[in-house]
């Protein structure tokens, strides 16, 4: 089966998306962009993969069914053993790397407690590690560090009040390890992965798999389907770093403006807001650019303006929007300035101004800002389509869908679910009409 792929590398994430011959979408892929940008396309296309795996499984399952809830249930159980089973790799890859750092001279006195502590604290990891991918377990995040970090933690502090060892020690092991581990795509066959998930749902989950002989042949032979990388694109924030031809790179403008385009076809007017930088794009029916805007150098008002604020307020990125909403009476923020923006923060709070309302004019002035690279592109033209990890932010939308009322009348706004992969869409696109056109 020849597929496509179109990779973007975003300042914050890097996300892949598989297309088949008939622009029909595989499998996508996420993962935390890190100064190792091929790192990251391998693990995003890995993940694209996967989840193209996932895509093949239900249609050979006929899981898109609604009354189908016996394929559905399977399915369900088989990717959760099938991350399950991700997540323990890599956890004896964290856990090997810590143990290595142990035989530097700066942990030679202390180097066989050392490693009692860390076995400790890896067995508590791996004995949790099912609990975080049961039915209906709520993680913050999918992504490995993100989980193994918050847990390490808890579990080495624990260990090191227990076992009278440096706590500081035990994390700056994980500290120089993690980095490594995350920068080694996940490795080994991912048949075999999927095998071994279904023999796990198989053994732990028996009133899922009663008389489901038929299924797992299913999926025996799905695995038998080969997902041929027919031709690959590039775009985005980190596409120059990448050891590919010119012709496998194309720019974030023209794959966002294609991307959303094939998402919604009556687009004319496109705002994607990244981690690093704001467009405004405008595309004729065709969904080739016409004109666009972006912001200057300055990362004020994208996602990295947002992640500094959360962190200023020791929230985590997604907590932003929903506290937003509660402001009945938002700040009126002059600047969007990254580098001002911790100290107005705290002289805000300690005036005693509320921190939602706080955050609410912090997203209205964001909006503000986008709203005027899109006039300066040509202004709003119905249909509007809303890309970037920020379309997700939904105080972020309850202001655009105020500001373009007030400024454009009613004009149709199009916010997709899967809206971050905007880029990579149109990137995968690319790559399919170098081929098939």
């Amino acid at each position: 089966m020849r597929t496509f792929i179109g990779i973007d590398l975003g300042s914050t994430t890097t996300k892949a998306v598989l297309l088949d011959e008939n622009q029909d979408v595989i499998g996508r892929g996420i993962t935390n962009s890190r100064s190792n940008y091929g790192t990251a396309a391998r693990v995003a296309s890995e993940e694209a993969r996967v989840d193209g795996r996932f895509t093949l499984f239900r249609r050979a399952l006929h899981a898109d069914d609604p009354s189908n809830l016996r394929a559905q249930e399977f399915l369900g159980a088989l990717e959760r053993n099938f991350r399950l089973v991700q997540f323990l790799e890599q956890l004896d890859d964290l856990e090997e790397t810590c143990i290595g750092q142990l035989q530097t001279a700066r942990f030679a006195a202390v180097a066989d407690k050392m490693r009692e502590a860390l076995f400790e604290v890896f067995s508590r990891l791996k004995a949790e590690a099912p609990q975080l991918y049961a039915p209906g377990a709520k993680r913050k995040s999918d992504f490995f560090r993100d989980i193994a970090g918050s847990r390490f933690h808890v579990y080495a502090e624990e260990v090191a009040k227990e076992s009278n060892v440096p706590h500081e020690i035990l994390l700056n092991a994980y500290d120089k390890s993690i980095i490594e581990v995350e920068n080694r795509p996940p490795s080994g066959d991912l048949s075999d992965k999927f095998r071994r998930a279904m023999a796990r749902v198989i053994e732990h989950d028996a009133h899922i798999t009663d008389g489901t002989r038929d299924l797992t042949t299913m999926i025996e032979n799905t695995l038998g389907i080969e997902l041929e990388e027919t031709y690959l694109v590039g775009t985005g924030y980190g596409r120059v770093t990448l050891p590919f031809s010119k012709e496998h790179i194309r720019s974030e403008i023209l794959c966002h403006g294609l991307g959303a385009h094939m998402m919604y076809p009556k687009t004319r007017t496109v705002l994607d807001i990244g981690g690093q930088d704001t467009k405004g794009i405008q595309i004729d029916e065709h969904g080739i650019v016409e004109n666009f805007q972006m912001n200057d150098r300055c990362a004020a008002g994208c996602g990295r303006y947002l992640g500094y604020i959360a962190d200023e307020m020791n929230m985590g990125l997604h907590e932003l929007g929903p506290l937003a909403m509660q402001s009945n009476k938002p700040a009126r923020i002059n600047s969007t300035c990254t580098v001002f923006a911790g100290a107005e923060l705290r002289d805000r709070l300690s005036l005693g101004e509320k921190r939602e309302d706080i955050l609410a004019g912090l997203h209205r002035a964001i909006i503000l800002r986008a709203i005027s690279i899109i006039s300066r592109s040509g202004g709003v033209t119905d249909e509007f389509t809303f890309t970037g990890g920020v379309a997700k932010n939904e105080a972020a939308v309850r202001e655009l869908r105020k500001l373009l009322k007030e400024n454009y009348g009613d004009v149709t706004i199009n916010i997709n679910p899967d809206s971050i992969y905007t880029g990579a869409l149109g990137a995968s696109e690319f790559a399919r009409r170098a081929v098939v056109s």
